[in-house]
């Protein structure tokens, strides 16, 4: 059977072996696919995976060996999926491999904000402390988490084991969910509506899917609505916020500070707003990445192509 991996590179640049990836059949396994690359290197694969590289259905369509398509992430908007089930082509995606690195990263990015731990490095790094007069050196106001108020929107995998850390770090939890009656037993946050929530949190954090109802969630509006100086974490998808608007909020310094590892083009433009605003912390789309995770994400990838070689597809979204 034909294995084409298109754009493996990001789930493996060298420090995970491919070995039992190439025991389930013929592999070629590239770096990276751009898209005018993409018919010539699936030709004759009967399984296709991917992570980024779109697979639109006059793609899917002349492809008449395809029987299986894997995208090696949980998000699913880069396969045609009506087109594959017109073809009965089983597309399958691999569901919270990342939710521990994600939710570590959301505090990885709040304490940032709140403590500038990479700031004050610098700081001894350049000298500025050897300078100093006295023993303890800060520039900039340090923020304790503890009786502040965090609102998650979103509550997942990832949104839940935020609000396990949060708790940890004595942080109050409102949650804003589509479906807050799937969580009947919950008595340590509460739920309220997501317009509540941006103007009572002290700390937003952005931990839901990226949907038609969800897109520019955060927008000119909303944002009018935050406490003076309130902080917004963002480790969903970009587009859940307008960068505009939040480059403009902290410009104007109503929003205290924004932390985002995604953004609505990946790579940004050089002349992004947010890129020169202040206050603001971007990480390049690693909250995923740990090791751990993505050896978790490998395994399952591995086992989804396995069970669908046995007859009996796993973690299938079509």
């Amino acid at each position: 059977m034909k294995i084409v991996l298109l754009d493996g590179h990001t789930l493996n640049s060298g420090d995970l072996d491919w070995t039992p990836l190439k025991q389930l059949g013929v592999c070629a396994i590239y770096p990276r696919t751009a898209a005018a690359e993409v018919l010539e290197r699936a030709q004759g694969a009967e399984i296709l995976l991917t992570n980024k590289v779109v697979l639109d259905g006059e793609t899917i369509a002349v492809l008449p060996q395809l029987r299986y398509i894997g995208v090696l992430a949980t998000g699913v908007n880069v396969v045609d999926l009506d087109a594959a089930r017109a073809r009965d082509i089983v597309v399958t995606n691999v569901p919270g491999y990342s939710s521990a690195s994600v939710a570590q990263m959301v505090f990885a990015l709040l304490l940032e904000l709140t403590l500038q731990v990479g700031h004050h490095s610098q700081l001894v790094r350049s000298g500025e402390w050897s300078r100093n007069p006295d023993f303890s050196l800060r520039d900039r106001p340090l923020t304790e988490l503890a009786g502040k108020t965090l609102g998650i929107v979103g509550y997942g995998n990832i949104g839940r084991q935020v609000a396990q850390i949060a708790r940890a770090f004595g942080l109050k939890v409102l949650v804003s969910t589509a479906h807050p009656e799937n969580y009947p037993d919950e008595r340590d946050c509460k739920f309220i509506d997501v317009d509540t929530l941006f103007s009572e949190a002290d700390i937003i954090s952005l931990n839901c899917p990226l949907t038609a109802a969800t897109r520019n969630l955060v927008n000119t509006a909303r944002l009018a609505r935050v406490r003076q100086g309130a902080l917004l974490i963002n480790t969903g998808r970009g587009p859940l916020i307008d960068e505009e608007a939040v480059a403009e909020a902290l410009e104007d310094e109503y929003l205290g500070g924004y932390a985002a590892d995604v953004m609505v083009a990946e790579p940004p433009a050089e002349d992004s707003p947010l890129l020169q605003a202040p206050n603001c912390i971007i990480t390049p789309h690693i909250a995923w990445a740990t090791v751990e995770a993505r050896q978790r994400l490998l395994d399952i990838v591995i086992a989804n192509i396995a069970a669908f070689q046995a007859g009996t597809p796993q973690n299938r979204v079509a």
